[in-house]
């Protein structure tokens, strides 16, 4: 979606710098040089996701984590590279702690409240995991298929779709260190339907 912006905009940049009516001279000079330079930008990045791409199909990590619904080579790779194998942590919760997925917690006597997303922890992968989310609730027919079926159309309905994003989140979070930790591809757990 942005590099189609992106383009957009470069053509509409295009289009003005050809306008010699409304531009002067000098500025029809500066739009094409801008042109150019996000074309090169473009050039740039695209060359950098081939090489994370190559990088993460060549790791049998990142390729076990790319079985995971909205995990990509980008998070697999991110993932692979911040926390290895993933023996820091004693289970997917603490993972998805540590990335900053969870509720800040007050506790009083034998009373606990939740808070707040506390966003601490990794950002980059905190913002990745959220993206993969988030392209998941883009696509509900595919919810069933992913084994997410019940629990997120459940969630839908009585959740906002930012408090819903952070959810699946960290449950993608806790999948993603499962799959790791037990090296091997993740498999969905589809329930028969029942007529």
């Amino acid at each position: 979606m942005a590099k189609q912006l992106f383009l957009e905009h470069a053509a509409c940049l295009d289009k003005q710098a050809k306008r010699s009516d409304v531009l002067s001279p000098r500025m029809i000079r500066i739009m094409e040089d801008l042109s150019g330079d996000w074309r090169r930008l473009d050039e740039r990045i695209q060359h950098v996701t081939d090489e994370i791409e190559v990088l993460a199909h060549g790791s049998e990590s990142c390729r076990q984590l790319m079985t995971v619904p909205g995990i990509g080579p980008l998070i697999a790779s991110a993932m692979v590279a911040a926390i290895g194998n993933g023996a820091a942590f004693a289970k997917g919760r603490d993972f998805a702690a540590w990335l900053g997925l969870v509720p800040k917690q007050m506790s009083t006597g034998d009373r606990t409240i939740l808070g707040r997303i506390t966003k601490r922890g990794n950002r980059y992968l905190h913002t990745l995991f959220m993206q993969g989310a988030r392209v998941i609730l883009l696509r509900p027919a595919n919810w069933a298929k992913h084994s997410f079926g019940p629990w997120l159309t459940a969630a839908a309905n009585r959740l906002h779709h930012n408090v819903l994003a952070t959810a699946l989140a960290n449950k993608l979070a806790r999948i993603a260190w499962t799959v790791l930790m037990r090296a091997r591809s993740y498999e969905a757990r589809v329930e028969p339907r029942t007529a």
